[in-house]
């Protein structure tokens, strides 16, 4: 794949070879001449034994740690989404604040909320997923965020949360980048609201797609970096994978965060992702009844989608079923695999397995929705607990397509938690990163390959000496 002069880049070998005009620059800026890594005695030693190069990404161990084995009770986890308690009103101020935008019907406010936040300004645009947060959550604007105007707070907020629009930066979306004017470009509105605002600290989601879009000259997860870097933010970002993170559902978005530049602040590392053998679709949702909010709530398919669906089994997809059931269309795709890149249509998870992604567009052929044992696709409860949503929190909406769509575009708030956790540790100065292992963006580029979701934390910001400052009152 190769960058375009005029589109958003699409490889990895040509990304390292755009992307290094502009990382002499950074590393000139920042008078640094080469990057560092931290090891470990197990890195290094296994450093001493290549015989031949290699890169970082290869030389380091992997990260991921399974869970302690205990017995009895304590060996039993609560469920994902059980850790959620419904939101009481005129309940005592937090003391931590929390800025919201892109807000959709509240994943990430949910899990902010349960982590100890106060979420003091929220907004998106969509008039359905507003109705969901007020029913569940609060107050939220529902004015265009590119007009509603910076809000006016007694203090500068403790967090800054963003999930700006994915479609422009997905494969299964427009593809159009930044070059999509309708909301390619609402990641500067989110940067403009942190320049006006200062949180203490900035938490941006979006698609894996991100690490690869860039304008022929900079990549634009480096420009996004670039400018949290000069607004006085340390900056990290990784790959996270949401099944490794107590969310039943393998999901893979890239995460942004900037910590104030101050020496009041700790250092931030994402969370250790853990192994639960409790996240398949046998734990989710096959104990769900008819009296469980949205559990009734389906989908209308057309009678082809229906007709092939059912005909595949358990753990299957179109490849289970006899070629001469197929229709045309398949029948076409069949005869040329290659050409169609092998797609993996109407797939059924068994329900020993964990859940795929679930998407806002939710089509019953690119997307794997089809319940493992019934002859039909999930219900929104049931892709509500696939994202973690606890099941007092019900979906509004004037179609069920709506709400479908909803619960594709919000962050786990079970995930949405696990990093508010750790956003929460460092305001309070901790060192979470520890001897763990990380890369630089530079090597990240170097390597040429893709990001990992075991890879460890990407650094972007030289850690500069930290700026004295006083403690927010």
């Amino acid at each position: 794949m190769k960058v375009e002069t005029e589109k958003m880049v699409n490889g990895l070998q040509h990304r390292a070879k755009v992307v290094k005009t502009s990382t002499r620059a950074l590393r000139k800026r920042l008078d640094a001449k080469s990057a560092i890594v931290e090891v470990g005695k197990k890195t290094r030693g296994n450093i001493k034994q290549q015989k031949k190069s290699a890169t970082v990404q290869n030389l380091r161990p992997s990260p991921l740690k399974p869970m302690a084995k205990t017995s009895g009770a304590e060996q039993k986890m609560a469920r994902p989404w059980e850790i959620f308690t419904p939101l009481e009103k005129n309940t005592a101020k937090a003391d931590l604040t929390h800025v919201s935008l892109f807000s959709g019907c509240g994943g990430f406010d949910l899990g902010f909320h349960q982590a100890g936040f106060e979420t003091v300004f929220a907004n998106d645009i969509n008039p359905d997923a507003c109705e969901t947060y007020r029913q569940n959550i609060g107050e939220i604007s529902d004015q265009d965020v590119r007009v509603v105007g910076v809000p006016k707070l007694t203090k500068r907020p403790d967090v800054l949360t963003a999930g700006f629009p994915c479609q422009p930066f997905s494969n299964a979306g427009s593809r159009k980048g930044v070059e999509d004017s309708t909301s390619g470009t609402l990641y500067q509105t989110a940067l403009a609201f942190v320049r006006d605002l200062k949180p203490r600290s900035v938490l941006f989601e979006n698609v894996r797609g991100l690490l690869s879009f860039g304008d022929g000259q900079k990549l634009l997860i480096q420009e996004i970096c670039e400018q949290l870097d000069a607004l006085g933010y340390n900056v990290i970002f990784g790959l996270i994978d949401a099944s490794r993170h107590h969310v039943p559902q393998k999901r893979l978005r890239v995460f942004i965060v900037g910590v104030e530049r101050v020496h009041t602040a700790g250092v931030f590392s994402f969370p250790h992702p853990i192994d639960r053998d409790d996240l398949s679709l046998k734990h989710t949702i096959l104990d769900l009844n008819s009296k469980v909010l949205n559990q009734k709530e389906l989908m209308q398919l057309n009678p082809q989608a229906i007709q092939i669906g059912s005909m595949v089994p358990e753990g299957g997809s179109w490849k289970s079923i006899p070629y001469e059931k197929l229709p045309d269309r398949l029948k076409k795709i069949s005869d040329n695999m290659e050409r169609y890149r092998w797609p993996n249509f109407y797939r059924r998870y068994h329900r020993d397995e964990i859940a795929g992604t679930i998407t806002a567009a939710f089509k019953p052929e690119n997307a794997g929705v089809w319940h493992p044992i019934e002859k039909r696709i999930f219900s929104v409860r049931e892709i509500a607990r696939i994202q973690t949503f606890p099941d007092w929190f019900g979906f509004a909406g004037r179609t069920i397509k709506s709400k479908y769509q909803q619960i594709g575009n919000a962050v786990p708030p079970r995930l949405a938690y696990e990093m508010a956790m750790q956003i929460k540790a460092v305001l309070d100065g901790a060192d979470l990163r520890g001897e763990s292992e990380y890369m630089s963006f530079e090597q990240f580029v170097d390597s040429g390959k893709p990001l990992r979701a075991r890879d460890r934390d990407v650094i972007f910001s030289h850690e500069k000496p930290s700026v004295k400052t006083k403690r927010r009152a």
